[in-house]
């Protein structure tokens, strides 16, 4: 059962990502900032995020599927209709955001965590900042972030549809 009484069925059926919040992902992964994502950098995220299982191929052939116009890139215009063909954010996707996070795969993501995920994406946190992020979601006061705190972190921002 995920948090809010939704059952896990896969799909956290009726809500979906802001255009913002999406536009925020994909800055993430267009590290050149040339406003489209090659395939090396859509590889470069998801290795930073440890899944690097994610092979050239497997990244070909959701290139296949995304880049629209065929010019080998995705754009932001390809990205959000990526992302509408999903129609809502899928349980999965968060729960392998969580396991990105727990990085020593104890169902809690610490402060140490974060920050160690912070700096394989190149973002500059200090530690305290990543205290801050921490007790900001953390809302049974353990210092951690469990799965159900996470999940109703990353849903609460989104919109219903």
């Amino acid at each position: 059962m995920l948090s809010g009484g939704r059952q896990n069925s896969g799909l956290l059926s009726g809500y979906q990502v802001s255009v913002d919040e999406l536009k925020q992902v994909f800055d993430k992964f267009d590290s050149n900032k040339d406003g489209k994502i090659s395939p090396d950098e859509y590889m470069a995220i998801l290795k930073a995020l440890g899944r690097s299982y994610f092979i050239p191929k497997e990244v070909e052939k959701i290139f296949e599927v995304a880049d629209l116009n065929g010019d080998g890139f995705i754009d932001f215009k390809e990205f959000l209709e990526m992302q509408q063909k999903g129609g809502g954010v899928r349980a999965s996707e968060l729960q392998s955001a969580f396991r990105a996070f727990d990085i020593d795969g104890d169902g809690k993501i610490t402060v140490d965590e974060v920050f160690e995920l912070m700096k394989r994406l190149g973002e500059k946190h200090s530690w305290k900042d990543c205290r801050k992020m921490v007790r900001a979601v953390d809302t049974n006061g353990d210092r951690v972030i469990d799965m159900d705190e996470f999940l109703n972190m990353m849903t609460r921002t989104m919109k219903m549809y």
